[in-house]
């Protein structure tokens, strides 16, 4: 099966690695890819927002199957774009990506659906933002409207501060706060079968005890020691499997991956926020425990054939990753900055990197690298992580020093 990967960061990397692992895999391309995932697949050239282009490529590279890891070009009506010719595509249609490109086209689908999430109310103009502020009063929770690379959503206690974020967005969702810890569950689906991935749970803001500002992910771990041994199987059933019948009920079924962020409040899991693709950096994590081949899942849902993939198998033990950013991250970051202690290096994954003339490794994005590593308990696994956090050389980077620091203690 030659199978071509579309997409550039750590989410690529982490699926290029599982995918090479397959035997099913006789040929993995990736498009465009990045130098740590040149080291596993042949990386070839692509503009990501063009969906010809993609499609033209699939077709070029004479691909069996095409996995699309970015929701940009998801939402863009890439799948759709390859669909058309007539090859097999991991990921949903334009109108179903729609779940993560309108957060009130989701808040619609889940309404309709019966499932559980946050009350709110879609704003245009100051003053309907300021309504609805004072009607869910703080912590305010302002979301832009479409894709802001998981950087568009502010949580605060300042008035002031929502109604700035809202004024610079061309529309928001303005929700009533979700008080609980927040868990991430990807579900792989043909539009009609759903298979449930571990349960992770990420960072999101930039600095220790959860202060800062909102990134795209410093971190994460898997599995979830403290969690209810249901937890699972009450997702699927109030959340995921109502989702899909409610799209396929559109017309619109819903294939490839449905990302469930949720907060476990005390009346039960809340809907966060849905993605159509998988969560960067909790897929590193879940990734390295996953022992069922990846390529044969991705094709099984891609056919429609997911009801006849055994049940997935899973390592032993825990995983944790911890992103190593560039200074000055999440706001515009410095980048072209040289990286030492990262290539070759099993477990640094490649998520913000290039080669400048010279050949050397250069820091090209906010989130450069994951450090992900596996061990017996969640202690082990984040001093292992950690071990390759402090073989890395990158001049003014930054990362979290509490990644599953509260779950390893109990």
């Amino acid at each position: 099966m030659r199978t071509l990967l579309i997409g550039t960061g750590g989410r690529e990397h982490a699926l290029a690695l599982a995918l090479a692992a397959d035997p099913s895999v006789t040929e993995l391309i990736c498009a465009p890819g990045n130098p740590g995932i040149a080291a596993v697949a042949r990386c070839v050239p692509v503009d990501i927002s063009d969906n010809d282009a993609i499609a033209a490529l699939a077709v070029e590279v004479g691909a069996d199957l095409v996995v699309v890891g970015p929701e940009a070009p998801l939402v863009a009506g890439a799948a759709d774009a390859v669909r058309a010719k007539g090859i097999a595509v991991f990921g949903p249609s334009k109108e179903a990506a729609a779940l993560e490109g309108s957060k009130e086209f989701a808040k619609r689908v889940m309404s309709n659906a019966g499932v559980p999430t946050a009350r709110a109310h879609g704003c245009s103009t100051p003053e309907e933002a300021a309504a609805a502020l004072d009607e869910f009063g703080p912590p305010y929770v302002v979301k832009d409207d479409g894709l802001a690379a998981g950087k568009g959503v502010v949580v605060t206690s300042s008035r002031e501060e929502a109604l700035a974020h809202a004024a610079a967005c061309e529309r928001v969702v303005i929700e009533e706060y979700l008080d609980g810890p927040e868990v991430s569950l990807f579900v792989i689906t043909d539009g009609t079968t759903a298979v449930p991935l571990l349960p992770a749970q990420d960072f999101k803001r930039i600095r220790d005890n959860d202060e800062g500002p909102n990134t795209g992910g410093m971190g994460a771990y898997t599995p979830l020691p403290w969690a209810d041994e249901d937890l699972v199987d009450t997702i699927m059933r109030t959340v995921a499997e109502p989702t899909l019948a409610e799209m396929a009920c559109r017309d619109n079924p819903f294939v490839g991956v449905l990302y469930c962020g949720l907060a476990l409040t005390a009346e039960g899991p809340r809907v966060i926020e849905f993605n159509c693709r998988f969560g960067d950096p909790e897929i590193q994590v879940v990734l390295s425990l996953l022992e069922s081949p990846l390529g044969a899942l991705l094709w099984a849902a891609a056919r429609g054939e997911l009801a006849t993939v055994p049940a997935l198998k899973w390592r032993e033990g825990n995983a944790v990753t911890v992103v190593v950013a560039s200074e000055n991250y999440p706001d515009k970051p410095v980048t072209g900055k040289v990286i030492t202690g990262a290539d070759g290096v099993p477990g640094v994954l490649h998520a913000g990197t290039a080669r400048d003339e010279a050949g050397a490794l250069v820091s090209a994005g906010g989130r450069v690298l994951c450090c992900t590593a596996t061990g017996a308990d969640l202690t082990s696994a984040r001093e292992a992580a950690y071990a390759l956090v402090g073989g890395i050389g990158l001049a003014g980077s930054q990362h979290r020093t509490d990644i599953a620091l509260k779950a390893s203690k109990g």
